[in-house]
């Protein structure tokens, strides 16, 4: 399996609470409808690159960093694939 096909991880980092004003996760800044988008087995990960960008264009200074320290930690744990 080459880079391009390995499956991105989500950018969840278990803060799940939407802004009742904008609709967006405080934790990954996702609409609900895009949350549903990550979890389709047919999803691209071109698409999830493109929401990634998407999403941290949303996000405030402070959550771009707790986003940043979360996703990078949660990226470290993920297992290696055989």
């Amino acid at each position: 399996m080459n880079n391009s096909e390995k499956n991105i991880l989500s950018p969840c980092v278990s803060i799940c609470k939407n802004d009742p004003g904008s609709g967006f996760c405080y934790g990954c800044a996702r609409t609900d409808e895009e949350k549903k988008i990550w979890k389709k087995p047919d999803t691209s990960n071109e698409w999830k690159k493109e929401n990634l960008n998407s999403i941290i264009l949303r996000m405030s200074n402070s959550q771009l960093k707790t986003f940043k320290d979360s996703y990078y930690a949660k990226t470290l744990k993920k297992k290696p694939q055989n």
